[in-house]
């Protein structure tokens, strides 16, 4: 019986039993509000940022510039000042996750997640009853705790729950989630913005809290993961009883001997932020949790999703219109992503991580070559010329929304051994929202300066990044978390890193 020891885990991959319960599903739309909050911010940030109301209350430089003829288009926007509005909820987030890694591991990733959605709540609450720029900014930062609870602890909430065989589908969802709270601020946005007394962006600010609310509230009803669980040191006794819940089976005693067997490390030392960064056999998981939230950025997408309305007003959409055409790509992105759920763990994440990276450099260097030739420093592009590109916008966002967009976050959430996951969970999500905030910090002035350029360059990082996955990454759709580890020493790179630590490691095991 898995409950009378520690077995050591078999090198020999065990498929486990059970199926999707309906206990696994609704617990994993709950959690999955934390995406909805994520995206919800991503959409309205950009939103509100083009209000003419909010600039002219908050940025009244940026709004005189707007309506001046002398500024250039690739430069109306360009406010440090405004900037510093998106990107303080990255700054504060990143601040968090650390904080956040430690909660995850020590107590579970159920109090993570509570106290995501209940910032979230605070945070969206006081922006939009924000009367001066330090309340709008103290709502911006509560926003950014919240952000570094949820993406630290629902990640790997899925991961866990989920079936290993469609562990890609519900991990997935996160992204999915993301779309939806997208496409609602986009929603939002074009609505508000047609209350003819100018307080729009406070609803659109205000409702932030409503996800929040949700989250906060339905995280008091969901059960901790049998990995949480083990890490914490509970009666197996209890594990076996959540295992058996949400696998809607009673014969888990293999899925439960490799979770035990993984918590081994854990117990030997729990500091696994240093065990990360100072020991060989942990560096293929080191070196993918920074590179890929990293190449993740430097698609360009928060360029986009941020600033959509602002680049559509930029060759010369109106207000409304530009709002309305990024409730069209958003919901393009949206719709491929519920397919990727479906694609993911049929043809593997390195597939749909080439085909979205290639879709994505095509796009790019047509946006690129489009604004280029046909927008300068004055004047408009014709309705035509503004039709193709926010076609191509759309493409764009849909091959990042089945690609680096749910993959971002599901191979990160499933590489990490148990004694190391949280920390793992924690360099990943820190890291993403460091170089989000560079990007939210530094796009408006790049535009400004580079022009049509920052398309291209863009499109050289997606080349990169490619080249990377497709030499690197190795396959890991239908594995079982704990075994997705013995992936490495089998990797014609990475085996150089890890195969004398397993050898090490399995005979240590043996010893026990």
């Amino acid at each position: 019986m898995a409950l009378a020891a520690v077995v050591p885990m078999s090198t020999e991959r065990r498929p486990y039993g059970g199926r999707i319960t309906a206990y696994v599903v609704l617990s994993c739309i709950t959690a999955g509000l934390g995406g909805v909050i994520f995206g919800y911010d991503l959409g309205i940030s950009g939103g509100v940022t083009s209000m003419d109301p909010f600039l002219r209350k908050f940025f009244p430089e940026v709004y005189r510039e707007m309506k001046g003829s002398r500024v250039s288009n690739y430069c109306k926007y360009n406010s440090q000042l405004l900037t510093a509005f998106t990107s303080s909820l990255y700054i504060a987030g990143l601040i968090t996750t650390f904080v956040a890694s430690s909660v995850t591991a020590r107590y579970g990733r159920r109090p993570s997640i509570i106290i995501g959605g209940s910032a979230f709540l605070a945070g969206g609450a006081i922006g939009g009853a924000a009367v001066d720029m330090y309340m709008l900014l103290l709502g911006r930062v509560l926003l950014g705790v919240g952000l570094g609870f949820g993406n630290q602890a629902v990640p790997l909430y899925l991961s866990e729950m989920a079936p290993p065989m469609y562990r890609g589908a519900f991990s997935n969802g996160f992204q999915l989630c993301v779309g939806i709270g997208a496409v609602t601020a986009h929603l939002i946005n074009f609505g508000t913005d047609k209350i003819e007394q100018g307080w729009g962006w406070r609803v659109s600010l205000a409702l932030a809290a409503v996800p929040g609310g949700l989250l906060t509230l339905g995280a008091l009803f969901l059960p901790e993961t049998p990995n949480s669980l083990v890490q914490q040191g509970k009666d197996h006794h209890r594990v076996r009883a959540v295992l058996t819940k949400i696998r809607g089976i009673d014969d888990v005693d293999d899925e439960l001997d490799d979770i035990v067997a993984a918590s081994i490390g854990e117990a030997k030392g729990s500091r696994g932020l240093q065990m990360m960064l100072t020991q060989r056999r942990y560096r293929p998981q080191l070196v993918m949790a920074i590179l890929i939230p990293f190449f993740q950025q430097v698609t360009g997408i928060n360029a986009i999703s941020f600033y959509a309305p602002v680049l559509l007003r930029t060759i010369g959409m109106g207000e409304s219109a530009s709002l309305l055409s990024v409730v069209v790509t958003a919901s393009v992105g949206m719709a491929s992503t519920f397919a990727s759920m479906f694609a993911v763990d049929k043809f593997g994440r390195r597939t749909l991580f080439l085909i979205g990276g290639a879709q994505m450099l095509v796009c790019q260097l047509l946006i690129g070559g489009i604004m280029a030739t046909q927008l300068g420093d004055q004047g408009q592009v014709s309705k035509t010329c503004a039709l193709v590109l926010i076609f191509f916008i759309a493409v764009y966002v849909a091959g990042f929304a089945w690609s680096w967009g749910p993959l971002g976050w599901l191979v990160p959430s499933e590489i990490f051994p148990l004694e190391v996951r949280s920390a793992g969970q924690s360099i990943a999500v820190a890291v993403n929202f460091m170089v989000t905030t560079f990007v939210a910090q530094a796009f408006l002035a790049m535009l400004c300066h580079m022009k049509a350029g920052i398309f291209f360059f863009f499109a050289a990082w997606l080349v990169v990044m490619t080249a990377f996955i497709f030499l690197l990454l190795p396959e890991t759709k239908g594995l079982p978390i704990e075994h997705i580890g013995k992936l490495w020493g089998q990797h014609w790179f990475w085996k150089r890193f890890v195969s004398s630590d397993s050898e090490e490691e399995d005979r240590a095991a043996h010893k026990l």
